[in-house]
């Protein structure tokens, strides 16, 4: 008989995975154009893109504005990323149970 895990040791561990990927890889993939950066690059049309509204925000471009390291920089906006998606989900998951329950 295999043990049982528990829903909080299984939410901790997808926690602390995604939080260590996202603090060391996003650091190389940051380096590399993304999908869509691809695209428009192979199709021509790269140079014509204009800023986003966000471009001026703390995270920015895969980085944290006013960290010098690089490493540093995009570890810590993928931490953010993980951290504010994951509190994003949980509330809406929240929302979602209490509705269910009434």
């Amino acid at each position: 008989m295999s043990p049982r895990i528990s829903t909080r040791t299984l939410v901790l561990a997808g926690l602390a995975i995604s939080l260590t990927l996202a603090a060391v890889v996003s650091f190389w993939a940051a380096g590399t154009p993304d999908g869509l950066e691809r695209v428009a690059e192979s199709l021509g049309f790269a140079d014509s893109a204009g800023d986003h509204a966000a471009a001026d925000s703390p995270f920015a471009d895969y980085g944290t504005k006013g960290v010098g390291d690089g490493f540093l920089s995009g570890g810590l906006a993928g931490v953010v990323g993980v951290l504010l998606t994951g509190a994003v989900m949980w509330l809406l998951l929240r929302l979602l149970a209490r509705r269910t329950k009434d």
